[in-house]
């Protein structure tokens, strides 16, 4: 628990130090004061340069990858910081600026005209999902590789052993219960999408490279993993799942002339991917924005009074490292319901019908 504080005071910290950075005199062409909405969302959203820590005014640059007219273009994103303006094989590119359609996108100049080109470039988020991936299948790898090495008669311990602790509960307390006979060949896909999940989730509560990119709070994101669900829990239906939903056992006047349940059952397909993208995504931007927040109260109130800006102190610093504690459970939380949820949905897909089940038992009876 020690070693817990410790992390979360420290990521504290370079949040505070961060947000300090902002609030310095304005330079030449910068407006005094801070901008609170600009600094929220700029953390919330994505990005070309990752932020570099103790300082927001400079941040990793990433590779820009677009395609416009004449082919592709690659440079850095370092180029284009802060309204600058790049030439790349006789095209100018820069980043759009506030008042224009494409606000914080690539844009290429094209007869004075913003145009924006097909853009492939690593982002920060692009790059946290590579980051992510690497962690899962890290971490999954050297479970493996301990049990190649000692056998299953062998337990890890420390940091491995929390892994397969965390694995063991998330299959027979989820997914095997749910799914009986069916659960390994559904677990391979429900396990990844939980430590996928959780992985992210924990990396941006770390404020420093490699975390800090708010990808469970991208929209986008929780979309795709929510299709996932979506595509495996409808390819893999039964012909039971199937006929439940175009003809389910109710009253005839409820489903022939006018199809009304048939309508229910169909858009009730795609309300629960819906339900998983929503839940997750609000959650997570939720927890990011509130620890911004009060963190932020502390130079909003010291530009009012520096007593004031004392007094905010004694009061965000606590309740920052109260959020962020929180959030760490709620990081576990959300993966484990995103996870159960998946897994409710697959199994739902997976019922048979009464004949289907009495002829299954005939075939393990005659075996």
């Amino acid at each position: 628990m020690t070693r817990i504080i410790s992390i979360l005071l420290t990521t504290l910290l370079s949040t505070l130090l961060t947000v300090a950075r902002a609030n310095e005199p304005a330079t030449e062409g910068e407006s005094e004061g801070i901008d609170t909405k600009a600094i929220v969302f700029d953390h919330l959203g994505d990005a070309y340069g990752w932020e570099v820590p103790f300082n927001h005014h400079k941040r990793i640059p990433l590779p820009i990858i677009v395609k416009t007219d004449d082919g592709f273009h690659c440079f850095s994103s370092a180029r284009v910081e802060h309204g600058a303006e790049w030439v790349d094989g006789g095209v100018t590119f820069k980043i759009a600026g506030e008042n224009s359609e494409y606000k914080g996108k690539v844009v290429a100049i094209v007869d004075g005209k913003e145009v924006k080109p097909l853009d492939i470039s690593i982002t920060k988020n692009v790059l946290a999902l590579f980051i992510s991936v690497g962690l899962v299948v890290g971490l999954m790898l050297w479970l493996a590789g301990f049990y190649r090495r000692h056998g299953v008669g062998k337990t890890p311990r420390k940091g491995l052993g929390a892994v397969e602790a965390v694995l063991t509960f998330i299959y027979d307390g989820v997914i095997k219960s749910t799914l009986g006979k069916d659960a390994p060949r559904f677990a391979p896909y429900l396990l990844t999408v939980f430590f996928f999940i959780f992985g992210m989730n924990l990396l941006g509560l770390i404020v420093i490279f490699p975390g800090g990119a708010n990808l469970t709070g991208n929209i986008a994101v929780t979309m795709v993993l929510a299709l996932c669900t979506f595509l495996v829990t409808n390819i893999f239906g039964t012909k039971h799942y199937w006929k439940d939903i175009f003809w389910p056992d109710v009253p005839i006047w409820l489903k022939c002339p006018l199809p009304i349940m048939q309508v229910i059952e169909v858009f009730g397909i795609f309300t629960k991917p819906a339900a998983l993208t929503v839940r997750l995504f609000a959650n997570m931007m939720g927890g990011h924005m509130i620890v911004i927040v009060l963190t932020l109260l502390i130079f909003i109130f010291a530009a009012m009074s520096p007593v004031f800006g004392v007094a905010s102190i004694a009061v965000s610093i606590p309740f920052s490292i109260f959020m962020l504690l929180i959030d760490c459970l709620v990081s576990f939380i959300q993966a484990y319901v995103f996870t159960m949820l998946s897994t409710i949905f697959i199994s739902l897909a997976q019922e048979h019908g009464h004949h289907e089940e009495v002829n299954e038992t005939i075939a393990l009876e005659t075996k």
